[in-house]
This record gives C-alpha cells, sequence and structure tokens, in this order.
C-alpha cells in the first residue's frame, strides 16, 4: 500500500482556489473509480509555516501511470487541471509506502 501525495505551490493568495479546484479534480478521479478517498489540505497565511501550499493525498494498492494504456482520464478532469495551472508556480509529488498490520507483527 502506498501514500501519493501532491503538492502544490500556489501563488500568492491563491491557495484556497486551487484547494477547491484541486479537490474537484479529486472528485472526479474518485467518482471515476480511479482513485480511492483523498484529503486536500491548504496554508493560506492563517497557520504557522509554509505558506500557499496546498496538498492532496491518497492512498493506493500500486503506483500507476495515468497515461498507462487503456486508461481513459477524465474529460472534466483535465478542463478543471486547466483552471489550476495558471494559479500555480509548481508542484511534486511523494511516494511513500505505507506501514500496513501485517509488517509491523
Amino acid at each position: 500500500m502506498y501514500l501519493i501525495r501532491r503538492i502544490f505551490q500556489a501563488k500568492p493568495g491563491a491557495a484556497r482556489k486551487v484547494a477547491i479546484l484541486v479537490h474537484k479534480q479529486a472528485q472526479i478521479y474518485h467518482d471515476a473509480g480511479q482513485r480511492g478517498e483523498f484529503r486536500v489540505a491548504y496554508n493560506g497565511n492563517t497557520m504557522p509555516g509554509e505558506q500557499d501550499v496546498v496538498v492532496l493525498e491518497w492512498a493506493d494498492e500500486a503506483i500507476q501511470s495515468p497515461m498507462r494504456a487503456g486508461n481513459a482520464l477524465p474529460a472534466a478532469a483535465l478542463e478543471v487541471g486547466a483552471e489550476v495551472r495558471p494559479l500555480i508556480e509548481g508542484s511534486r509529488i511523494e511516494f511513500m509506502e505505507l506501514l500496513t498490520p501485517d509488517q509491523v507483527t
């Protein structure tokens, strides 16, 4: 099981808007059966730490390319992605293996 975390650096003052759009896009993928449960968090200047950051994370059984053969990306998700791009300065993705109960024993 893997934890996948996508981190967006929003333009100043755009973190909440980016978070809303990222949530909308993740929901489209979820509804299409291409992503499990997810959560979105952001810091738009109200908390200490790094500012204008949006984090999308979810767990998955396998790490798979969205461009894999036979995978049809939802058009609506691509449209939301086009809305997000002008509001961000960059993004990165992290992959981590989750410690599962069977690994602990």
